[in-house]
């Protein structure tokens, strides 16, 4: 029996990877690190509302197997392409230091179709930068997946996003052949990528694009 960890468990992809996490047979421990309470309670979750502010304060409860990353913010929401950088890539670069410290072996996150650490793009350079990151730490295993625009229901509305999607998905006969990893995906696709890549827990780097999820 293994133990999970996860951050972001209140986003669109969080939430179905925790559900999937807490009715697994293969954990018998998720902890959740949040800014808030979600209002949840399951024997097997533990949760822990920190101050994201303070990360290394909480390295003595950063312990398991899995640890999973599904935190991400857009710069709108955010306010600032600094406060962006914050989220999705100091968060998780001060968690997964904590987690290889600790002997975490399986780090797995949620980045985006397109990241690439050299990318003209803010966004995309942020994505590929924290990929870069893990890869160099040196897990024992990395999964790093790149999903296009994500299908679900957000707690929060995102107009470019819902507008992108619905012309997206009039479109989708289209996305054939190269075109395919351009195909909106579900989040709960996501999710169940991650954990069972969680499970069969493959040595080195792997990086699922959209339509290898």
């Amino acid at each position: 029996m293994k133990t999970a960890l996860i951050i972001g468990s209140s986003g669109l992809v969080g939430k179905q990877l925790l559900s999937l996490l807490l009715e697994s047979k293969d954990y018998d421990k998720v902890i959740a690190f949040n800014k808030r309470e979600m209002g949840l309670n399951h024997l097997k979750l533990t949760q822990h509302l920190i101050d994201f502010e303070n990360i290394s304060s909480y390295k003595n409860l950063i312990i398991g197997d899995d640890f999973f990353c599904t935190i991400g913010t857009t710069i709108k929401k955010a306010g600032s392409k600094k406060a962006f950088r914050k989220v999705d890539f100091s968060y998780p670069k001060q968690f997964a230091e904590i987690a290889k410290t600790n002997n975490i072996k399986h780090f797995l996150i949620v980045s985006s179709l397109g990241a690439d650490a050299n990318s003209s793009n803010f966004y995309l350079k942020t994505k590929g930068e924290i990929e870069q990151f893990l890869i160099n730490i040196n897990f024992e295993s990395v999964s790093i997946f790149r999903p296009s625009i994500l299908k679900g229901n957000r707690a929060e509305f995102r107009l470019g996003e819902k507008i992108g999607l619905t012309i997206m998905n009039l479109f989708s006969f289209l996305f054939i052949g190269k075109l395919k990893k351009y195909k909106p995906i579900e989040s709960e696709t996501v999710a169940k990528g991650m954990f069972t890549a969680a499970q069969k827990n493959k040595l080195g780097v792997s990086i699922y694009e959209s339509d290898g999820i």
